[in-house]
């Protein structure tokens, strides 16, 4: 018998039933089982940033959520709100300030941003960078993806 549990959950608005063994983060469940790569697992102590995907309409570390306790949740990865288009005109922004390099950090970047411009459509520069500080980015120096963000915001 196994010692994997039973979860049914919505992921990208699509019903998803699994058994998942009680230790299985969230971050590793999305890419390895459903193969949704888009979460990145960077330090996997939820410093990075990385691994942020929304949980039920808020951001979250999915390296410090087990699967488990996602259980009837709604979750959304990058690739629900890439296929959902509510991203395009900050990935435009993005594209046009440079706002990605390396792209390790652009997936959960782009979420982070998108929820910000969701609650405060108009932030202040101070309040981008506030809100992105939780994600961590070697290769842009933030200016460019602030940048970006107060272009989509305009």
């Amino acid at each position: 018998m196994s010692d994997d549990t039973p979860i049914v959950l919505t992921v990208n608005g699509e019903a998803v039933r699994a058994r998942v063994p009680a230790r299985l983060n969230l971050a590793d469940f999305l890419r390895q089982d459903l193969g949704l790569t888009g979460t990145h697992v960077g330090c996997e102590h939820g410093v990075c940033g990385a691994c942020t995907v929304l949980v039920d309409g808020k951001l979250a570390r999915g390296c410090l959520m087990l699967a488990i306790q996602c259980d009837g949740a709604c979750i959304e990865t990058i690739e629900g709100a890439d296929a959902s288009g509510r991203l395009a005109k900050l990935q435009q922004a993005f594209h046009r300030r440079n706002a990605l390099q390396c792209g390790f950090c652009t997936p959960a970047m782009l979420l982070t941003a998108a929820e910000l411009l969701r609650g405060n459509p108009k932030p202040t520069r101070e309040e981008v960078r506030d809100w992105i500080s939780g994600n961590f980015c070697r290769c842009t120096g933030y200016q460019s993806i602030v940048d970006a963000v107060m272009e989509a915001a305009s």
